[in-house]
């Protein structure tokens, strides 16, 4: 495994009790989620994390003595962290990035725009004075500066962001100040009393053991991270009602796949406060995913939700993080692999490529709920309303730094051949600069492919053989891991279930999280968005 990135680092992060990682076994096929950077052990780090969080808080309620067995199996979470590319809704793909959202050559790097909103499609094209023609776009990129695109099209309320290689993005402002920061902020907000949680055992022994059952957790999110932190809670048993602003609505495939076991309403912050404020009146949780400061206005950081909703645990998702001077731009997994360096790192030939899923959103996500099930848990010995934080950039960080020392030369060999954006970084000059500052920065232990060799950047490989049995083994000291032959013309179908929807036929992936006794799979497929009414069942 790659210096820390494993579950035990991740568990350290929440705060867990070490002792508690004897219960995770890890089932581990060398084929998925292949790529330079150690992100099959990422992925696997924040699922068994979260499913160990998840098993605590059940072995809380229930007032067990020990948690319930963990098993990470690598199949399931590689089919999970590329569940967006799994989904058939009636039959029909997925609608996947927008024409406009791309990498971009110009006339000194590279610059990666985002618009798969129209809203931002509008803004892009504004700031740039271009028609939505991706040749004439295209044309007219390779004259600028990758650094004055990015600046242009933010000022404007767009998305673009220049090329870095992980050198330019450490020495930079963001950087530096997101590499200061915790993995998983986590602090206290008041001196409520400890909460009190019911037995979550089933009554009928056919029935699942749900450590969320009975909270209630207000979700404020949109696009991948939030609500992938929201749709595990919900398979956990928590009450989630997704409430979005009313002529924002989401990409439907994206509200397909990430909808599972929610209800979705429409609200108005500015003009129905005072529903709001009947939904935080019962809330245990509120989960926000909008850029820090943007819901401010409305009464909604961490402190005042605490001061209305004592006891209240806020759990918080940005792009670029809470603090340094990006803190309030807009940011997407696409974007961040650029800015960090990992385009250039998983480049070829020339091309800043990418990770084989978008698993910072997807690993953020897992992260930001294990941190929510284990304030609850915090809650319950020690009372005290809670806030947790996470930020896809420092995902990103953490992912860079497991870069093993054998990979170092070829990592700064592949980000002088993508080639970094002048004057972006502080570094100035090409990519080869901040390369070798990578391989001085990467020195910590770790799994990675051997350096040089090629791999694709735009397809996910979930080779692996069916699922091994369903039992823990909790014996060692740490994470028991059993590697399983990797089967030629193998694929994710044994973690793909169908079920029929208000949407239609699904086809999706199913939940990663896994524990003794827990859920397999979600009470109630998404729903249409915006259809439920803003208020609790």
């Amino acid at each position: 495994m790659a210096g820390g990135v494993d579950t035990g680092h991740v568990w350290s992060a929440l705060g867990g009790d070490p002792a508690l990682v004897d219960a995770v076994s890890e089932v581990v096929r060398p084929g998925v989620l292949d790529a330079r950077l150690p992100v099959r052990d990422l992925a696997r780090a924040c699922v068994g994390a979260c499913a160990l969080a998840a098993a605590e808080l059940a072995a809380r309620r229930a007032g067990w003595p020990e948690v319930p067995g963990v098993r990470v199996d690598d199949g399931a979470v590689a089919a999970a962290f590329t569940s967006e590319r799994h989904l058939r809704v009636g039959g029909r793909e997925p609608v996947a990035f927008a024409p406009l959202s791309r990498l971009w050559r110009t006339a000194d790097g590279w610059v990666r725009t985002h618009a798969n909103y129209p809203h931002h499609r509008e803004r892009l094209l504004a700031a740039l004075g271009a028609p939505g023609d991706v040749d004439a776009l295209e044309a007219m990129l390779a004259g600028r500066s990758a650094a004055e695109v990015e600046e242009s099209v933010y000022a404007a309320g767009g998305l673009a962001v220049a090329l870095r290689t992980p050198g330019q993005w450490a020495a930079s402002g963001q950087g530096a100040a997101v590499a200061r920061r915790p993995l998983v902020e986590r602090g206290r907000l008041d001196a409520s009393p400890a909460r009190v949680l019911s037995s979550p055992v089933p009554r009928s022994p056919s029935a699942s053991l749900l450590p969320a059952a009975g909270l209630r957790v207000l979700d404020l999110t949109r696009v991948i991270a939030g609500p992938v932190a929201t749709r595990v809670l919900a398979l956990l048993g928590a009450d989630v009602l997704r409430v979005d602003p009313p002529g924002m609505p989401e990409l439907p495939d994206q509200h397909a796949d990430t909808g599972f076991g929610k209800r979705s309403a429409t609200l108005d912050l500015a003009a129905r406060q005072d529903v709001f404020e009947d939904l935080l009146g019962s809330a245990d949780v509120v989960v926000t995913g909008y850029r820090p400061g943007a819901l401010d206005r409305f009464g909604l950081s961490p402190e005042a939700l605490a001061e209305r909703r004592p006891g209240l645990v806020v759990a918080q998702l940005s792009a670029w993080g809470a603090y340094g001077p990006w803190a309030r731009r807009r940011g997407f997994d696409s974007l961040v692999q650029v800015a960090t360096g990992i385009a250039a790192i998983e480049g070829a030939a020339g091309r800043p490529g990418a990770l084989p899923a978008q698993a910072l959103d997807h690993g953020t996500g897992y992260l930001l709920a294990a941190g929510v099930l284990r304030a609850l848990t915090e809650q319950s010995y020690e009372g005290g309303g809670r806030y947790v934080r996470v930020a896809l950039a420092r995902t990103a960080t953490w992912l860079t730094d497991g870069l093993r020392p054998d990979d170092e030369d070829g990592a700064a060999a592949q980000a002088a051949d993508a080639g970094g954006a002048g004057g972006t970084g502080g570094t100035g000059g090409t990519g080869g600069t901040g390369g070798a500052r990578q391989a001085g920065r990467a020195r910590e232990a770790g799994e990675a492919r051997e350096a040089g060799e090629a791999r694709e950047t735009d397809t996910a490989r979930e080779a692996g053989s069916t699922p091994e049995t369903d039992t823990a083994q909790e014996t060692s000291s740490t994470p028991k891991t059993d590697t399983a032959p990797e089967a030629a013309g193998s694929g994710p179908e044994p973690w793909l279930a169908e079920r029929d929807s208000p949407l239609g036929r699904l086809r999706y992936a199913l939940p990663p999280v896994s524990f003794r006794g827990g859920p397999t799979d979600w009470a109630r497929p998404p729903g249409p968005w915006g259809a439920d009414t803003a208020r609790w069942t």
